[in-house]
């Protein structure tokens, strides 16, 4: 008897050929300090000897899924208490960091201690632009830049996060649950902040990742769905919805 996977299909099927995914930064503003996001390859590295892991057909599958999004601001933050007893930021850096203490709060939230999943264990969130948008049912997965060594580790973990873009196409943050409270967050321009993971209907398919053009439809259709986490608790809820209310087409690629 013969199985045959379920997602396999003929080579004339149109989805069995590369997925394509878009990204975009919404808003626009400040563009310049947000690099595209890139695939995950390790050049470089020795090749030579058959056993490599350079040469690891599952380890290059795997890198070859992945894709990094890079710190766009050097930030020196610790985290202390004011006389009232409020957790606060402290921007040790000052006047010599390249974010304004004045603008930290704009780019770097604290968030508020009730919310918090544990209370000795501040969480921090990081507002970023990248947005994600696919035609066809794909679910992206936020998680720590794993694969790259930091010099000065973090003080805490990453929050993860997975939601299907085709539906959600929301702005990614970055969020951090401070477990040492007495070690500072360090975080440099164009290091590796975090890395996403795409899923489709068929795990062998290859990923294909453009800029995508903000059209009036894909602007109104972010606009529409925007907003929901701060009125609504379970936003999965509401995936139905944003379905019914979804062009047929969002994305399409930039013109250079």
């Amino acid at each position: 008897m013969h199985f045959t996977m379920a997602y396999e299909r003929a080579p004339d099927d149109p989805r069995s050929g590369p997925v394509t995914i878009g990204w975009l930064r919404e808003p626009e503003k400040g563009g310049v300090l947000y690099d595209p996001p890139e695939r995950v390859i390790f050049r470089q590295t020795n090749k030579a000897h058959a056993k490599s892991a350079s040469r690891c057909p599952a380890v290059i599958n795997m890198e070859s899924r992945f894709f990094m999004v890079r710190c766009p601001f050097d930030l020196h933050i610790g985290f202390g208490r004011d006389k009232d007893g409020r957790a606060v930021l402290i921007n040790r850096a000052g006047a010599a960091g390249g974010v304004r203490t004045a603008k930290l709060n704009e780019v770097l939230v604290l968030v508020n201690e009730v919310e918090w999943r544990y209370p000795d264990r501040p969480t921090v969130q990081l507002k970023l632009p990248y947005i994600f948008i696919c035609d066809e049912p794909v679910y992206v997965t936020q998680l720590d830049a794993f694969a790259h060594y930091r010099k000065e580790p973090l003080p805490g973990t990453i929050f993860g996060g997975r939601f299907p873009v085709n539906l959600w196409p929301r702005p990614l943050m970055w969020a951090m649950e401070w477990h040492d409270t007495s070690k500072d967050l360090i975080l440099k321009r164009g290091d590796p902040l975090f890395y996403v993971l795409f899923e489709c209907d068929s795990p062998d398919r290859a990923i294909t990742l453009v800029e995508a053009e903000r059209t009036p439809e894909l602007m109104r259709y972010i606009d529409h769905v925007s907003g929901a986490v701060n009125y609504v608790n379970q936003t999965f809820s509401l995936f139905k919805a944003a379905e019914a209310a979804r062009p047929a087409r969002l994305l399409t690629p930039r013109q250079k």
